[in-house]
């Protein structure tokens, strides 16, 4: 309550407006990060405690440890799953929080009328809206920001046989200052949709769809977002950690071939006889190296927030337009 005490204007009307939710929100939050220290730390010590046994996973366990490893192995899945369901809420986060501008804070005050007190109390229309845009920018990318170095730090520490990978969709949008850059831009195409819209059912539902299929885009077209690295030879030795963006066969002119063209042959003898009618002299592999995790993360960054800058400028315009 101190906070809303030294909150002034529209500002601390928002917080009034909305303080059951913030408290419903911040209370998740804060469970979240409970739960998943609770969960890193539990995991530790069932990798300590097995790890200091005689039993291991490699290799053929024998029949003494067969149903240890697999008790095991089905707890830490089962805790690795807590982490899994983390990481869903981080990626879902930026369609609710549009949603929730879009709609609750947005179109529903313009729906019924009720932004007219505000504005004819000295709130300007764009004080009104640039409040509406602050508040839960701020408090949403504090969270955010707690989740995301929490979930990162429980993922590294749990140390569990199920590891992942930094270029998996659901690790690299949850890591570092993607899951920021999602949630405002959720945020700003919300407030585009409350304000063009002005129904609340309809400017949440468009605000969820738009974001969710830009996101969902710059997914599945993340590895383009920065060159990446290529491999060549005979034959071509992956490393830990590369994320493997596309392979296949090279002729002797340096033409790429799809890495099926030979695929329908079995025998030793067939695939040598098609790889010389192919001209087939060696293979190729586009990677992108553990070391562009950053060079991706900003990069698709960037991009998120020109979107948003132009959704918030395109709001301000719409709001001029229809209030002279």
């Amino acid at each position: 309550m101190s906070t809303l005490t030294t909150l002034r204007g529209p500002a601390r009307l928002v917080v009034r407006q909305h303080r059951w939710t913030l408290w419903t929100a911040g209370g998740l939050a804060l469970a979240g990060v409970i739960t998943l220290v609770v969960t890193a730390l539990w995991s530790a010590h069932l990798v300590d405690a097995f790890e200091s046994g005689p039993c291991s996973v490699e290799g053929d366990p024998g029949r003494s440890c067969l149903q240890p490893v697999r008790d095991y192995m089905d707890a830490t899945f089962s805790l690795t799953g807590v982490f899994n369901l983390a990481g869903l809420a981080l990626r879902v986060l930026p369609l609710i929080a549009g949603a929730f501008v879009a709609g609750p804070m947005i179109a529903r005050e313009l729906e019924s009328g009720t932004f007219k007190v505000s504005w004819t109390q000295s709130v300007s229309p764009a004080r009104w809206l640039a409040a509406k845009l602050a508040v839960p920018a701020a408090l949403l990318l504090a969270g955010v920001s707690v989740l995301t170095a929490v979930l990162t730090w429980a993922r590294s520490y749990a140390d569990t046989p199920y590891p992942v990978q930094w270029h998996d969709a659901p690790v690299f949008s949850t890591s570092g200052v993607l899951p920021l850059a999602h949630t405002f831009f959720g945020m700003c195409v919300g407030a585009l949709a409350g304000l063009l819209i002005r129904r609340t059912l309809h400017a949440l539902t468009v605000s969820a769809l738009v974001t969710g299929a830009a996101l969902t885009v710059l997914t599945y077209r993340r590895q383009e977002l920065w060159p990446s690295r290529t491999l060549t030879g005979t034959t071509v030795n992956a490393k830990e950690g590369m994320w493997w963006v596309e392979a296949g066969d090279l002729t002797s002119s340096g033409e790429r071939l799809p890495q099926d063209v030979c695929a329908q042959a079995v025998s030793e003898s067939a695939r040598t006889r098609c790889f010389a009618d192919n001209d087939i002299t060696g293979h190729y592999l586009d990677y992108h190296p553990a070391s562009h995790f950053w060079p991706l993360q900003l990069v698709e960054t960037g991009i998120l927030l020109a979107l948003a800058a132009v959704a918030v400028a395109v709001a301000f315009r719409v709001l001029r337009r229809r209030t002279g």
